[in-house]
């Protein structure tokens, strides 16, 4: 690579291969957008190749630009890793936008608590949630687009990192003073009530728990296919329907709905965070995943 290069036109490179879109890539770097299209004309001089090609939707990298695009986000990750050994972190002071993808029911459960506490000890930190897209969730934290994301482990990609955070379970939820349900919920009661299942992709009316219930000649009724966690318990509050609802859903609405153990076991979930190898050495980013891994040691 020609002596000429400096490490700013090589973190500029970095991120427009990432992007592939110089507006984006200027927002990235906190550059105008002329000034970076002065450090790709530079680039295009230097290294002899056009690098990146208008298209339709952003540009399209040449295939010197492709080969360049592994080697050089390493070679940079090393030069962060180096410099950030024994760099302090005040989290009082930090100005980081962090991007966050988590369902609904984890945004709910787990980063609403997180904002509490970071209105506290970092309130100059910004969190972005993101809708989770596992299919996207690869190129979306190659570009930068998300940092990390919370998920079950077995649907983290391969080449991301990945820390276990908690064990979900589930619990029954019906309203206070429900005329059908008594003291202990039992299989019977369970099984004559209409039911509320959440079915992401929506329209789905059978889940964890039919299969829970067929495995002891049981059955159940739906009632009610929702898309979301988030509307259950006020649908529940609001009728006799009962919901089986993962528990850090529920915890703080006592007040509101009476939480049973179910009158049989159903499976779980577990919850890691996950993150690409950009951000691993990232000071704030480092501090970041360790606040929320003890948050969730406490929910």
């Amino acid at each position: 690579m020609n002596s000429t290069l400096d490490l700013n036109l090589l973190t500029a490179l970095e991120a427009l291969l990432a992007e592939r879109n110089v507006t984006r890539a200027a927002r990235r770097l906190n550059l105008s957008q002329s000034a970076l299209s002065a450090q790709l004309a530079r680039l295009r001089v230097l290294l002899g190749d056009p690098l990146l090609l208008p298209a339709q939707r952003g540009m399209i990298p040449t295939q010197r630009a492709l080969d360049l695009q592994e080697p050089l986000h390493r070679a940079l990750e090393q030069v962060r890793a180096v410099v950030a050994v024994g760099t302090a972190f005040d989290p009082a002071v930090s100005a980081l936008t962090v991007s966050i993808a988590a369902t609904d029911y984890i945004q709910y459960a787990v980063l609403m608590p997180l904002v509490v506490a970071l209105t506290r000890e970092a309130p100059g930190m910004r969190l972005a949630f993101r809708v989770l897209d596992t299919a996207a969730l690869p190129s979306q934290m190659e570009r930068g687009e998300v940092d990390m994301a919370l998920m079950t482990p077995d649907t983290v990609p391969d080449h991301l990192r990945l820390r276990p955070l908690f064990d979900e379970r589930y619990v029954a939820v019906v309203r206070p003073g429900h005329p059908g349900v008594g003291a202990v919920l039992d299989l019977d009661t369970f099984c004559a009530l209409g039911h509320i299942l959440v079915s992401p992709d929506g329209g789905g009316f059978s889940g964890a728990t039919d299969a829970a219930l067929a495995a002891h000649g049981r059955a159940r009724r739906v009632a009610v296919s929702a898309a979301s966690f988030l509307i259950v318990p006020e649908m529940v509050e609001r009728s006799d329907l009962i919901a089986m609802v993962p528990e850090r859903l529920v915890r703080d609405r006592g007040d509101r709905l009476r939480v049973l153990e179910p009158p049989l076991p159903v499976p779980g979930f577990a919850i890691a965070l996950a993150w690409h190898d950009r951000s691993n050495v990232h000071p704030a980013q480092r501090w970041l995943r360790s606040r929320l891994h003890q948050l969730c040691g406490g929910l």
